[in-house]
């Protein structure tokens, strides 16, 4: 099947939805889920005429959308006395063999299926990989670290111990979280609602990005944050720290407080690079 023709079939599925769901609508569904396993079909992807580089695939997310629809709650467990897994039919665990190239060090981690995972890609215990979700190759994902639902990640990037990548399934045409090629998230950092990390950034330990945080540029005397409707963008190679800014309010000022926001501090040279370099060793 065409990928247009299978684009129009998910939407009026989605859109049309039957009194009851046929073996050839499951068919398509998997085919569907499929491709995106495969990184054929992703929930977004790059567009050089958009002003943030990416573009959204609203049809992706209504056929990952669909499959929460169509499946019913059954027994995933093991073991079900000792540690019970419920969850919906259409999203059990992604099939992962030793010649697909991905390491899942033992311990606890979790990829739904309905995900790309690249050649390469390390994945430390515990991780979670959401549905929708694009990791491209030789990206490590670290201890306690989530990807969320429809994140795209992209490749050799380190999405360090404890950090957390947003996920979006809803509204169907909002951006996910998009981390570029070479990028490092530093350690209990977050990435939230749609925020563009453009390529080689480095955001160190504890930053937060969202919609209503603003990034001070240090270096380019600039202020990013997100309109109302383009999403959060860092630029590439910008090295982003947490930060904090006062409170101009009089009740504020008179308590000393200050709100959250991100400060760029410089931009990557080859002093940076010497020091975030994964370890090639542990591949």
């Amino acid at each position: 099947m065409s990928g247009f023709m299978r684009q129009q079939q998910i939407e009026k599925l989605f859109d049309e939805p039957p009194a009851h769901y046929s073996e050839e609508h499951f068919r398509l569904f998997r085919e569907f889920k499929d491709a995106v396993n495969r990184g054929e079909v992703r929930a977004a992807e790059p567009d050089a005429t958009s002003p943030t580089g990416w573009r959204v695939n609203a049809w992706v997310k209504k056929g990952i959308l669909l499959g929460f629809q169509m499946g019913v709650a059954v027994d995933m467990s093991v073991d079900p006395l000792r540690q019970p897994f419920i969850d919906k039919s259409t999203y059990p665990v992604r099939a992962v063999t030793a010649a697909d190239g991905i390491r899942i060090v033992p311990g606890g981690s979790s990829i739904r299926d309905g995900s790309y995972i690249g050649r390469g890609v390390v994945c430390m215990p515990p991780m979670f990989v959401n549905v929708g979700a694009y990791v491209g190759d030789g990206t490590m994902i670290d201890s306690h670290a989530l990807v969320g639902s429809c994140a795209q990640i992209g490749r050799n990037c380190h999405i360090s111990a404890g950090s957390q990548i947003g996920g979006v399934l809803e509204p169907v045409g909002a951006m996910p979280v998009i981390i570029e090629d070479e990028v490092l998230v530093g350690g209990n950092s977050g990435v939230y609602e749609g925020t563009v990390v453009k390529h080689r950034a480095v955001l160190g330990t504890g930053t937060i990005l969202s919609r209503s945080i603003p990034v001070y540029d240090l270096v380019r005397d600039a202020v990013y944050t997100a309109g109302e409707s383009l999403p959060l963008v860092i630029p590439q190679e910008a090295i982003v720290v947490p930060g904090s800014r006062a409170v101009s309010h009089p009740v504020g000022a008179k308590h000393g407080l200050s709100l959250q926001c991100a400060v760029i501090v410089k931009y990557r040279d080859a002093r940076t690079d010497s020091r975030i370099q994964l370890e090639d060793l542990l591949r």
